[in-house]
């Protein structure tokens, strides 16, 4: 089972001394408690300030409310020693499919159901934990608990019948959060774009260096196969999605801050909200790894610099990782002297294309070092990591053309993305682009538009709603009117047809997006091979 931490209720005000305590902590939005951080006995605790809870006249349920929150929040660490028996709604998704397995190596039973087919339910499935295709109220069966993702809707069937049996249920996010304070050690990574990238990359040199993490990955690592690893050590690595303030769930000590930029402005509505969310989530670490050179990412932490440990990294000379001599091997694919302090300590060849990955590889880098690895360790880490699956994976060439896959769906992932791409030396890139939410795609339209435009042929679906309803009354056919020479198709099936029937030997096709495009590709590999095509899978 989980080895929850010890943790104690301090009914003191925050501002008093506790000896040889030394407290951190923030008020979160979201859970509205103090995080604290106890050097003593290395015993971690959590301390809630009482003054939180004396609500101030007209406001009264909304404290109550975020009390039963934060109760919330510790219920299922402590349900998580009682229980066995746990079933997981939208089990096969990026961010679920880890928390399974490291449950499943934890000794829990466990059970899901999803809409869709994925790599990951075939994966579950091999380990043993029967996955049923579709939502329906009797599939939770005997469940002690029920995990949910962020994506359902509050009318799902299995969700609703764990309700009436009186089954306790509990968002992802939560159940990540007790996860996190299994560890003393908890590195979350963040950032609007990159997070699956620093991730792999940390935890790739983590484990080379035999410091025996344990991961949790919104993307597959191929080093173990996997989204997720259960180590032995103190170490947890894990990916802190942003969205709808999912990571101020978490319980970071290290909080690696990649960059911010406006996205999930369904939720967050603006910039400035985003801001405020991030700088809720570096309150809640002792240590800070960040961005130097992002604007946005300083605005957030400016006030917490003189409170916490900082290390910062970018390719400005000013930050702690930098990187010098910045040149490319192979078209698109970075090497760099590595500065520390301004002082050279090595050189690094990355084998992932574009030079969006050289703050990415120096984020990897800082993190590291702060966990124990050596330079070395580093640079040899980062020279044997080829991506992470589902970013910039190269799936096949058939009959001269190269068909890779690619998680990027906001507007700037997308330009690094295929900016990369354009300098491979490649014939022509094909952009297959699946948009993501009608909210995303209502709001960036013409930024979308403009990105998309630098490929050379363009092919898109219609979007993929996911947790909305089209409110917005927009339909990719909008998108395709703004992008010259663009098509777009209903089904995968179709769209892996016009690829087939129209991409030439030397063409680079990459479906674009973070919903299920990737069968697009596979779609196209297959009809490759029933007509008899040279393909060599990769």
């Amino acid at each position: 089972m989980l080895r929850i931490r010890r943790r104690e209720t301090v009914q003191n005000g925050f501002g008093r001394s506790f000896s040889q305590h030394t407290i951190n902590g923030i008020l979160s939005k979201k859970s509205v408690y103090f995080r604290a951080k106890m050097q003593y006995n290395k015993i971690r605790f959590r301390a809630y300030h009482p003054s939180v809870f004396s609500p101030k006249p007209g406001v009264k349920s909304r404290f109550l409310t975020k009390k039963i929150e934060v109760a919330a929040l510790y219920e299922i660490d402590e349900l998580l020693k009682q229980v066995k028996r746990i079933h997981m709604i939208g089990i096969g998704g990026a961010g679920m499919c880890p928390l399974a397995e490291i449950l499943l190596k934890e000794g829990y039973t466990l059970t899901g159901s999803d809409n869709n087919e994925s790599d990951n339910l075939t994966k579950l499935r091999s380990l043993g934990v029967p996955v049923s295709m579709g939502h329906r109220a009797e599939n939770i069966g005997n469940a002690e608990m029920v995990v949910y993702t962020a994506a359902l809707l509050d009318d799902n069937p299995e969700l609703c019948a764990a309700k009436t049996l009186g089954v306790p249920t509990f968002e992802r996010a939560k159940l990540f959060g007790a996860v996190t304070r299994m560890y003393s050690n908890c590195i979350g990574v963040c950032g609007t774009h990159g997070k699956t990238t620093v991730t792999s990359m940390l935890a790739q040199i983590l484990i080379m260096a035999e410091l025996d993490p344990s991961a949790v990955i919104g993307g597959r690592l191929p080093l173990i196969d996997s989204h997720g690893r259960v180590g032995h050590s103190d170490t947890l690595v894990c990916e802190a999605c942003e969205f709808a303030d999912t990571f101020l769930s978490l319980s970071p000590d290290v909080a690696v801050i990649l960059n911010i930029d406006e996205d999930h402005l369904d939720y967050f509505k603006t910039l400035g909200n985003i801001i405020r969310s991030f700088h809720q989530f570096a309150s809640m670490a002792q240590t800070l790894i960040i961005n130097g050179d992002d604007r946005n990412t300083r605005q957030a932490v400016a006030d917490l610099l003189a409170q916490k440990e900082v290390v910062t990294f970018g390719l400005g000379g000013g930050n702690d990782y930098s990187a010098a001599n910045l040149q490319v091997h192979r078209g698109a694919y970075p090497e760099y002297d590595l500065l520390c302090r301004g002082k050279m300590v090595g050189h690094v060849r990355l084998d992932v294309p574009g030079m969006h990955n050289v703050p990415n590889s120096l984020a990897a880098i800082a993190a590291a070092v702060q966990a124990g690895a050596t330079i070395e360790q580093c640079i040899t880490g980062l020279e044997s990591f080829h991506g992470a699956g589902r970013r910039f994976e190269k799936l096949a060439v058939c009959n001269g053309v190269t068909i890779a896959d690619d998680y990027a769906h906001h507007p700037v992932e997308l330009r690094v993305t295929l900016e990369a791409a354009l300098k491979m030396g490649y014939n022509a890139v094909w952009a297959v682009f699946q948009p993501f939410t009608y909210s995303r795609t209502y709001l960036l339209m013409d930024d979308f538009a403009q990105v998309l435009s630098m490929a050379d042929h363009v092919v898109m679906t219609e979007i993929m709603g996911s947790r909305e309803r089209n409110t917005y009354n927009v339909y990719t056919a909008q998108l395709a009117e703004k992008i010259p020479g663009s098509v777009w198709f209903n089904t995968f099936d179709e769209v892996a047809q016009y690829v087939v029937d129209h991409a030439q030997k030397g063409d680079l096709v990459i479906t674009l997006g973070c919903g299920d495009i990737y069968k697009a590709a596979k779609l196209m590999i297959q009809k490759y091979e029933e007509q008899g095509a040279d393909v060599n899978r990769i």
